[in-house]
């Protein structure tokens, strides 16, 4: 009896498991047997789904508990017999059938009399090929269920009627379609968007080159893994993944409840990656027309400027989809196709971190100031926004599905009656006395706004004994609050620093938290004056020691070295880490100051730019910055990107080493400091670039590596520079370090404020304008 036993468990186990076998006219498929990829990573055979009594033929990852299914052939039609196989006819038609032999799922003819077979690839693709061509006749992948692989996309073919897309499961015991249905839109450029039937129920926003622009953050921290083709005049696109972090196995599925989810697994879990929508504000228009849906922890409803709810009542009773009605009507009548010049024209009013509305259309225009104007000028027009990686976008009925982000999102442009202008800084108009510098509370989230009386006296009506320097926007003072001690920066109006400056530092800044960033406390505006309150920082800021004769001597060689390190990882924190993705663009030893221990605290974004996903360069006409401290691709092109941060830190680092200023230092026969670096670390590998009043307190072979690692960051082409992640490798390790070509000197200036440099191009010639800030 146990031989017998044996011998029948033996045959159980060699007809249940056929490797990477085919399914031909000979050898079908049946209940009980699976057929595996050649790569052991998917398999295909009948399962039942949470122990029901319904089989199904199926794809699964092979060997991983609980199993997780990706494609379901016989979806809407189980086996409820004991008996099934699933075999393959001559014409090309795979099929399964019942115990009676009876069809209960086809494939459908392929039109071929050639032999042919079906085969499970690596990719997890269930194949029919024709033995005789070799052609695919037939693939999983063309018939998607409620998931989508690598390699495998969603896709439409508008000539031949073919919309591919994902369905999710009617429920978790039956693989039958859902409700749901994640598609691929045929705009321009296209979306995501998944529908509760035929009404949309999340839409990812359109697409910009390398990331959806409604999603924030999807691909903050990976190269993004998502491909999309579309082909305007073919009518045809596709939505396919790669891989996520070499990871082998990963999908991205369409739930039950309507979800779009990614999942990798590292061998022995999976890891949710990714899942929209995530809060009531991805619900599309859960905010009605022209409402606004603010995505914090307590998402709520507003209606966007200038407009006001349709119903009261309903808004009262926390009712939104109605939406909003303008509030008061524009010049400029699209019935009419006229439009008001002067103080009564149109004006647009400019939203930060949203998400875009649907409805959009894709204008050609060729820059942000075209778009701006093809807008102006369309009377039917009540939006635009320009997006880096689409280009122009303009919006000719009403706004649905607009989301205020946090943080990430798009700039849009909203179309308002000139009456609605408030004392507000987010106005884009073309009328100087249109723009005001008042900030209201509201306008930035997350910053405390003080009174003015409450600063005048905290500063003894900013007395001149407790003024602590002049930075380049104004002077800063020290103030001592309820809480201990701050410092205030008022801003000048002969500064250089208008609205926009200092809204971008405090909505930046106050965003950040590092040890190696200073901390904004809160900021006041009353009319002209605009004034930030920071942590006080007692040894203000690093050139105070650095170009010192005698503070200079408390920064031996040990301080510098760990102030050079600080610096760096508060850079690597504003470049990688933060969620904001930030390019300072004034980075200089002023702009270091230094607390109670030394540590170094990067300061001043006024300047500073916030970056979406994996974009991390732009340009600019208007280039602002410090000579010397500015890379040629900036001061010459307005080419700004981590690698000009990274030149800034370069000079910076050649200051501190040999404490002298780049501005200010001459050698020999009028050689830069940047000039003087070279010859020391060709002849010396730097020793002699070295800050003479330093003494003996230094390691010779770190005082060489951080010369060099100075002139690797001075490096003319931004590609030779090292990106951020590396620099501090370098400063931290002792890897080798590649040899710095030869730099291109700067020219030689005494000056030593920032400058803002104009760049104005006319048919091809470019000439820069550089001004005093």
């Amino acid at each position: 009896m146990g031989v017998v036993f044996f011998v029948c468990s033996l045959l159980l186990i060699i007809f249940s498991t056929r490797g990477n076998a085919d399914i031909n006219t000979s050898s079908p498929l049946s209940i009980g047997q699976t057929l595996s990829s050649p790569g052991g990573s998917y398999e295909l055979g009948f399962f039942s789904p949470n122990n029901s009594r319904n089989q199904y033929v199926g794809i699964w990852f092979k060997n991983i508990t609980p199993q997780v299914v990706v494609w379901v052939a016989n979806r809407d039609k189980p086996v409820t017999k004991t008996a099934a196989n699933l075999t393959i006819s001559s014409n090309g038609s795979l099929n399964l059938l019942d115990e009676k032999q009876d069809v209960i799922w086809s494939t459908g003819e392929a039109f071929t009399s050639n032999k042919c077979h079906a085969e499970l690839l690596d990719t997890g693709n269930l194949v029919v090929i024709d033995d005789v061509s070799g052609k695919t006749l037939w693939q999983s992948f063309e018939n998607l269920g409620n998931t989508m692989l690598p390699q495998s996309s969603v896709a439409y073919d508008i000539p031949r009627g073919k919309n591919r897309v994902l369905t999710p499961w009617k429920s978790y015991n039956d693989p039958s379609p859902g409700e749901f249905s994640l598609e691929f839109t045929p705009q321009v450029p296209p979306q995501g968007l998944i529908r509760r039937g035929s009404e949309p129920h999340w839409r990812s926003g359109p697409w910009a080159k390398t990331r959806f622009s409604g999603i924030p953050g999807i691909d903050a921290s990976y190269v993004s893994p998502f491909t999309v083709v579309q082909d305007v005049e073919k009518g045809t696109a596709s939505f396919s993944y790669s891989q996520l972090r070499n990871y082998k196995l990963s999908y991205v599925t369409l739930t039950t409840e309507g979800k779009m989810k990614i999942l990798w697994n590292d061998g022995k879990n999976w890891t949710l990656h990714f899942v929209a929508p995530s809060s009531p504000c991805d619900l599309y228009g859960s905010c009605g027309p022209f409402g606004l849906c603010v995505r914090t922890s307590t998402p709520k409803c507003k209606c966007l400027k200038g407009f006001v709810p349709k119903s009261d009542e309903e808004w009262r009773k926390r009712n939104w989809t109605s939406g909003c009605v303008r509030r008061t009507q524009l010049s400029c009548q699209a019935d009419f196709s006229t439009k008001t010049r002067g103080k009564d024209a149109d004006i647009f009013y400019r939203m930060s971190h949203v998400k875009t509305p649907d409805l959009y259309q894709f204008a050609g225009f060729l820059d942000a100031e075209q778009c701006y104007e093809g807008c102006l000028g369309n009377c039917s027009c009540t939006a635009f926004a320009y997006i880096s990686g689409i280009g122009c976008l303009v919006w000719n009925r009403e706004l649905v599905d607009t989301v205020q982000f946090l943080s990430d999102g798009e700039s849009l442009s909203l179309r308002l009656a000139s009456s609605e202008l408030v004392p507000n800084f987010m106005f884009i108009n073309t009328s100087e006395e249109a723009r005001k510098n008042d900030l209201e509370p509201q306008d930035v989230s997350g910053i405390n706004f003080f009174e003015m009386h409450t600063i005048r006296t905290a500063t003894n009506n900013f007395s001149s004994s407790n003024k602590l320097g002049q930075g380049g926007f104004g002077p800063v003072y020290k103030e001592k609050l309820a809480d201990g001690k701050e410092a205030v920066k008022r801003l000048s109006s002969s500064s250089g620093q208008g609205t926009e400056e200092f809204v971008n530092e405090i909505t930046l800044i106050s965003k950040l938290q590092h040890r190696n960033l200073v901390r904004l406390f809160g900021c006041c505006i009353k009319g002209e004056e605009k004034l930030l309150i920071y942590e006080f920082m007692v040894n203000k800021s690093l050139d105070a020691f650095l170009f010192d004769s005698t503070l200079k001597l408390e920064l031996d060689w040990p301080k510098r070295f760990d102030i050079i390190q600080g610096i760096a990882r508060g850079l690597l924190y504003l470049h990688r880490d933060s969620r904001l993705r930030v390019i300072h663009r004034d980075l200089k030893v002023s702009n270091i100051l230094l607390d109670e221990r030394l540590i170094p605290k990067i300061s001043d974004f006024g300047l500073a730019r916030m970056f979406q996903g994996t974009h991390f360069q732009d340009n600019t006409r208007r280039v602002v910055g410090t000579l010397g401290y500015m890379s040629p691709e900036y001061a010459w092109a307005g080419v700004f990107s981590e690698k000009s941060d990274i030149y800034s830190f370069g000079v910076l680092l050649l200051e501190i080493i040999s404490g002298e200023k780049i501005s200010r230092f001459t050698h020999g026969e009028g050689k830069t400091l940047i000039e003087y670096a070279w010859e020391c670390w060709c002849e010396t590998k730097g020793m002699d670039f070295l800050d003479q009043d330093l003494g003996d307190s230094y390691c010779p072979l770190q005082v060489g590596r951080c010369v060099q690692i100075g002139l690797i960051c001075v490096q003319h082409q931004p590609v030779e520079r090292p990106n951020t992640l590396e620099l501090l490798t370098m400063l931290t390790t002792k890897s080798d370090l590649p040899s710095p070509k030869q730099p291109i000197f700067a020219l030689h200036t005494r000056e030593d404020e920032s400058t803002s440099i104009d760049v104005i191009t006319v048919n091809g010639l470019t000439q820069s304008v550089i001004q005093g800030r």
